[in-house]
C-alpha cells in the first residue's frame, strides 16, 4: 500500500495538467460565442449603414433638383441642359419598358429552360448544355451592347422592324408601334438584350429550385399517369413557386441596373412621342452613364442624381413587393398543410 502511494501521487500532477478546469474551458466558449454574436451583429450594422448612408448621400447631391421640381420632376418630359431644365419621365419610362419587355421573353425561355434541364434532357447533356448556359452571364454587359448594336440591330433592323412596317403600313394603332427609321435601336432592342443577359441567372435558380423537389412527389405522379407537364405544372411549381419567384425577381433587379448594353442599343434620346417598340429612347442608366461626367455642378448634376435616387426606390419598391408576395405564398402553403 505504501509503495502505490507515491505512483498515485505523481501521476495527480500529470493528470491535472492533461485537462484544464472545467470552469476555464466554459469561460473560453461563452467569449467565443459572444464574440461571433458581435461579429455577426457588426456585419448587419456595416450593411444597414451603409444603405442608410448611400440613401442619406443621394438626397444630398440630389437636394437641388428636388428643391426645384419637388414630384413633379417624375411627370416633365423636358430635358434641356441648355436651358437648365430637367424632367424624368422618358428616362423612368424607358427603364420600365425595356426591364418589362425583357421579363416578357427572359421568364418563358428560363421556364423552358430549366424544364428541359431536369425533366426532358438526357444524362449526357445535362452537364454541359447546362455550363454553356451559365456561361452566358460572364459575358460582359459591354460585350453584349456591342453584338447588339453591331450585329443585332441591323438582323432586326432588316429582317423584323421592315417586314413589320410593309404588312401593318396604315393600320391604326399596329403601324405606329413598329414605325420608325429602321436602324435596329431602340426599347425593344434594348429589351431583348436584356433579356438575353438575364435568362442565364433565371435558369439557373429555376433548374435549381426544380432538382430539390423530392423524387418520390414526382414519380407518384407519374404512376397515377400524369403526363411530363402535368407534373411540373401540379407538382412542381407548387413546390419551388417561391424559389422561382426569387429567381424572377433577381433577373428583374439585374434588368433595372445593367448599363453599359442599354447604353448601346436604346439609342440615347430624350423623346416620350412616340409608342413605337422601335423608336430610339433613353434609360436611367444610360443617362447616368452618358451625362454624369460631363455634368457641371448644379441643377444639372442633381437632376441626374435625382434619376439614381429613382432607380432606387424603383428597386426598393420591386424587391419590397416580391418580398410580400413570397410571404403570402408561404402563409397559403401553411394553411393548405
Amino acid at each position: 500500500m505504501s509503495s502505490a502511494n507515491p505512483v498515485t501521487s505523481r501521476q495527480q500532477p500529470i493528470a491535472s495538467r492533461a485537462q484544464p478546469p472545467r470552469r476555464n474551458r466554459w469561460i473560453s466558449a461563452s467569449f467565443a460565442d459572444r464574440l461571433f454574436a458581435w461579429m455577426a451583429k457588426g456585419a448587419a450594422l456595416i450593411t444597414l449603414g451603409l444603405l442608410l448612408a448611400i440613401m442619406g448621400s443621394l438626397l444630398i447631391g440630389a437636394w437641388p433638383a428636388i428643391h426645384e421640381y419637388g414630384l413633379g420632376f417624375f411627370t416633365r418630359t423636358e430635358w434641356d441642359p441648355v436651358q437648365d431644365q430637367y424632367g424624368g419621365l422618358v428616362m423612368i419610362y424607358g427603364t420600365l419598358m425595356t426591364s418589362l419587355i425583357a421579363l416578357i421573353i427572359a421568364v418563358p425561355v428560363s421556364f423552358g429552360i430549366a424544364l428541359f434541364l431536369t425533366e426532358l434532357a438526357p444524362s449526357w447533356l445535362k452537364r454541359p448544355l447546362g455550363t454553356a448556359i451559365e456561361l452566358l452571364a460572364a459575358v460582359p454587359s459591354i460585350v453584349y451592347g456591342m453584338w447588339g448594336l453591331m450585329v443585332f440591330g441591323p438582323v432586326l433592323a432588316t429582317y423584323v422592324q421592315q417586314p413589320l412596317q410593309a404588312l401593318f403600313d396604315g393600320v391604326p394603332y399596329l403601324g405606329a408601334l413598329v414605325s420608325g427609321p429602321p436602324v435596329g435601336i431602340g426599347i425593344l432592342s434594348a429589351g431583348i438584350i436584356l433579356a438575353i443577359m438575364i435568362i442565364p441567372f433565371i435558369a439557373a435558380v429555376m433548374r435549381d429550385v426544380f432538382e430539390v423537389t423530392p423524387a418520390l412527389l414526382k414519380e407518384s405522379a407519374y404512376g397515377l399517369g400524369a403526363t411530363t407537364w402535368e407534373v411540373v405544372w401540379k407538382v412542381v411549381l407548387p413546390y419551388t413557386k417561391a424559389g422561382v419567384l426569387g429567381g424572377v425577381m433577381l433577373g428583374l433587379g439585374r434588368a433595372l441596373g445593367e448599363t453599359m448594353a442599354v447604353t448601346f442599343v436604346i439609342g440615347n434620346m430624350n423623346q416620350l412621342n412616340s409608342v413605337s417598340m422601335f423608336e430610339a429612347a433613353n434609360s436611367i442608366t444610360s443617362a447616368l452613364a452618358n451625362e454624369f461626367a460631363e455634368a457641371g455642378e448644379g441643377l444639372h448634376q442633381a437632376s441626374l442624381i435625382y434619376l439614381g435616387l429613382a432607380l432606387f426606390f424603383i428597386t426598393f419598391v420591386v424587391l419590397a413587393l416580391s418580398k410580400i408576395l413570397l410571404n403570402r405564398l408561404q402563409k397559403n402553403e401553411g394553411a393548405r398543410t
